[in-house]
């Protein structure tokens, strides 16, 4: 039981705001996935006693934007979520890999041993990736109907994380036998 808790956590709301904007529009949606966020957030940390960084800021994220688009009944605020959360970890990633840090091994670290220079590599990589998204969300969300917009969140993100994802593979096999080399 205890391995079909990750994605049911990770995918879970957004499998919700799915269903529910199929079925019901984007307002009920966006409140579907608040719901589920928060409770993937609490089952999360039930489960490990902690909160992982990522998803609580999704989260917050979720809640905030979500709730402004509830309440003020506009959509702005739901589409807009996306392109301000990924410039935010773009922020993080790039602000490190700019002071020489490559953060993004406080996120992957117990995954992955990369050196040095291979976490400063991903996350400057990682970083201009989600200013892509922020800006590919933005164009998405502006010129293209709302039916459009959920279907590239829920699918289209999904998709250009793991194609991106995949051709960091090369970044990380090479980093990960430069450090097995010099050690």
């Amino acid at each position: 039981m205890k391995k079909y808790w990750q994605p049911l956590i990770e995918f879970g709301p957004l499998a919700g705001f799915f269903l529910a904007y199929k079925l019901a529009g984007l307002m009920p949606a966006t409140a579907v996935l608040i719901g589920l966020t928060l409770l993937a957030l609490i089952a999360s940390y039930w489960r490990d006693r902690r909160l992982a960084v990522t998803p609580l800021i999704s989260g917050i994220a979720v809640t905030l934007f979500g709730g402004l688009t509830l309440y003020l009944d506009s959509e702005l605020f739901i589409k807009m979520k996306p392109t301000l959360v990924n410039c935010l970890f773009a922020a993080i990633l790039l602000g490190g890999w700019l002071t020489g840090r490559g953060l993004l091994k406080h996120v992957m670290g117990m995954a992955l041993a990369l050196s040095p220079r291979g976490w400063l590599v991903l996350s400057r990589n990682y970083g201009l990736f989600f200013l892509f998204l922020a800006a590919l969300n933005e164009v998405i969300w502006r010129s293209f109907s709302t039916d459009f917009w959920v279907n590239f969140k829920v699918f289209g993100m999904f998709t250009c994380m793991m194609l991106f994802s995949l051709t960091q593979m090369v970044v990380m096999k090479r980093y990960m036998q430069e450090e097995s080399t010099s050690a």
